[in-house]
Formats: C-alpha cells, structure tokens, sequence
C-alpha cells in the first residue's frame, strides 16, 4: 500500500505508511523553509519538514502494573497469586516458544502433555502422593462427585455413612441416595453447622463400604483438625476449600476430591485423588464421564480436558513448592487466621464469629455484627477500600473472608485496621 498526506491541521500533515509494522504508523510534517520535498505542495501550505514520529506501543504489562488490585475475599472463583497471574500473562501468547498459547493446544500433543505430566508431579511432591494413588484431572465441579463416589465405589444396596457438618456434606448426602443406602451419622445442622463431633462418638453402621467428609466448609467456615478413622471401609473426603492449604496424608483416604478454585486455580478443574485398587467397580448405570476406570486408564485425556485450568493448577503447584510446600503454607495461613480471629475476638461483642474455637476454618472465616443494620454499610465502605466480596453467603447472612492460600498478609492487615476503624466509628 502507498503511503498517504493526510491533513491532520491548518500546519501540519500525517504521512501515513502502512508497510511500518508495530508501531504508529505515521509521519508528522512539520513548517520549515526548505521546501524542495515537495513541491506540490508550494500552493497549498507553508513549508514542511519530516519529522518522525512512530513509537512503540506500550506493553500491556507495563500499564496494568499501574492499576491497583483489590483485596478479593471471594469464597470461589477465588484470588490467585499474584506471580502466578504475571507468569501466565507473560506465556498467553506465546507458550515455551511453541508459537501458540496454552487455550489452542492439542490436548494430545507434546507440549501439553508435558504441561499435565508436571502439574501431576508437582502435586505429588506437595502432598506426598504415593503410587497407590491415581491423581484425575476432571470437569463438573466436587458437585459432580457427589453422584461419582457411590457411583464408582459402592453398589446401590451398600450401606455408607456421612457426617455432615454444612451446606456441602448435606448436598453430597442427598446425592448418594440416589446411587447408594447412605447414613447420616451426625449432623451439626441443629446447632447451625458450628461444631464437628467428637470422632470416639460416632456410631458407624457396621457394614458401611465408606465414611465421607467435607473437611472444610466454606459456608458455616468449620474445619477439620485431624479426621476420623472410618473403622469399616474407606475415608472419603470433599476438600474444595481447604485443599493444599496444609499438609494431609492421603494414605489415610481412599478418595480425595476438590474443585480447584479455591485454593489451586481457575473454576473448571476437578481433582480427583483415588486409592488404585478402589478404581474398577462402578455401577452399570455410571455415565463414562463419571466412571474412574475410563480417566485413570486415558491419563484424564479421555476427552478434551480443561486445559488452560489444569496449565493454572500447574504454575500454582510450581508456587507452592517454591515458597516451601505445604508445611510453609501452612505456617502463613495460621498467622492469617490467627490475626483475623483476634480482631473479632477482642472486638468485645462487636464481631462475632459462631463457629466453634476447635474447629475455626483457616479458610473460611463468618462474622456477624452485633448491630446487624451495619452490616450493609460495612460491605459498603470496604468495598471502597478495595477490599470487596465479604458478604455471607446468601443462605447464613453476615460477613464471610475468604483467606486462602493467595491472600497475602498485608490483606488481612488491612481487613483487620478496617474493623478496628468501622468499630471506633460505630460503637
């Protein structure tokens, strides 16, 4: 394409040149006295100089540096770590020199396959998974795996056992009830999910094939401390929320299942922890998507899996290793809660949290006001603060933080000077 003399004001000209690439592509005409460039233009405009003008656009990284994050205490889709979301972006384009992003990679190439293979490997490394276990990467949420644990591990006339202790480990009963005989052992749900019971006062149905658990509740936010032996088959455990937040020895569970997006990654990637030799006996009506065998056998590429989900789980993995693993992690998230539960603790009657002491989630933290007409007015003025999604959960009501992994400190610290500032305001 030629290039074209553009008037751009009564003295000054663009010459515009397509064929320059990456850059603005213009030349700004400037008055001069030496016209002899271009004498058609004598009777037209004054005398013009070429000046140019072409520069590089600035980086997109280097402008959203400059934007300030929020404070997100949202309880999933959750915050990420912040070096995890730069490396991302610094790869989007173009992965590993592969001349492609992660989104449009074959699922069975090398390159994502060398992205799925590590991101299992690091896991392994961060929670000590032995070869007895088989780790899934799969879709549908802990939801989904709610129908797949009776599905795959119990026929419908088998008796299990569940001990519900919220919202989450109530849905996950009802479902088995369709696929299985289950039995609610204990439940907190008159005490409105506050406590977790003594493990030695469970009263087991003798012939239970499994025992299923939500470790951490991310609406009621109790958490199992230690957990409970299931004496007659296996131990189940939903860990959404608290997952990778703390050592856990898996040889203790025959299945271990969590949606990443709480503490591990986007929203898409389910992660599915089973015992080898539990994998093989699904019922007959099991939907392939849902059956174990199918997965394990096909390194959950089965069908097209989340990949760019599983490439996030990936780098937050590569993260926590870095920062020390899961006793580190750990460390950090018990400061965290520590200073949160302090503050409502020693707000005298202020804040309330409802939850238990023994069993306060590291994770999940809800409070209340003790005057409930300020609770609008305190999700109101912190979201101004940029600290935002601390609303309950729609069905408790009250104020929920969410602190997993990625919280940073300095989150909470600000969380904490604003309480103190809204109680010294509001008292």
């Amino acid at each position: 394409m030629a290039s074209k003399l553009i008037l751009s004001s009564p003295n000054s000209l663009l010459l515009q040149n397509p064929n320059l690439q990456h850059h603005n592509h213009h030349l700004l005409l400037k008055p001069t006295t030496n016209m002899a460039s271009f004498p058609n233009l004598t009777n037209k405009v004054k005398a013009f100089s070429i000046k140019c003008a072409a520069t590089t656009a600035t980086p997109l990284s280097q402008s959203q540096d400059l934007e300030e994050r929020v404070f997100n205490f949202a309880a999933g889709p959750a915050t990420l770590p912040e070096k995890v979301l730069k490396k991302a972006q610094s790869e989007l384009y173009n992965w590993h020199g592969s001349g492609m992003s992660v989104m449009e990679m074959s699922h069975r190439g090398k390159e994502f396959l060398s992205i799925i293979q590590k991101a299992e490997a690091d896991l392994r490394a961060l929670l000590n998974i032995s070869e007895d276990y088989t780790v899934l990467f799969l879709q549908g949420g802990a939801t989904t795996q709610f129908a797949a644990i009776p599905l795959n591990l119990v026929k419908p006339e088998d008796s299990v056992d569940y001990v519900v202790t919220g919202s989450w480990g109530d849905k996950a009963f009802k479902e088995a009830q369709k696929y299985s005989k289950p039995k609610v052992i204990w439940s907190g749900k008159s005490e409105k999910y506050t406590k977790i019971p003594s493990f030695d006062s469970l009263e087991r149905t003798p012939d239970s094939k499994y025992l299923h658990i939500c470790a951490n509740e991310t609406i009621h936010g109790v958490e199992f401390k230690d957990y409970p032996d299931p004496k007659n088959g296996i131990l189940v455990a939903d860990m959404s929320s608290n997952f990778c937040s703390k050592p856990v020895d898996v040889s203790k569970f025959g299945v271990i299942y969590a949606g990443a997006q709480k503490n591990v990654g986007p929203s898409g990637v389910t992660i599915v922890i089973i015992r080898k030799d539990l994998i093989g006996n699904a019922q007959g009506i099991t939907p392939v998507m849902l059956d174990y065998k199918i997965h394990a056998e096909n390194n959950s590429l089965y069908n097209t899996p989340p990949c760019f989900g599983i490439y996030m789980c990936g780098l937050v993995f590569d993260d926590l290793l870095a920062q020390g693993g899961l006793k580190e992690v750990e460390k950090r998230n018990k400061k965290k809660g520590d200073l949160l539960y302090n503050a409502i603790d020693e707000s005298k009657g202020f804040y309330r949290c409802p939850v238990d002491k023994s069993v306060r989630s590291l994770m999940n933290v809800p409070f209340t006001l003790e005057k409930s007409e300020l609770e609008a007015e305190f999700i109101k003025e912190a979201a101004k603060e940029k600290m935002i999604q601390l609303k309950g959960h729609r069905s408790v009501g009250g104020m929920r933080a969410s602190i997993y992994n990625a919280m940073p400190l300095a989150g909470v610290e600000k969380l904490v000077a604003f309480m103190k500032d809204f109680q010294a305001r509001h008292a």
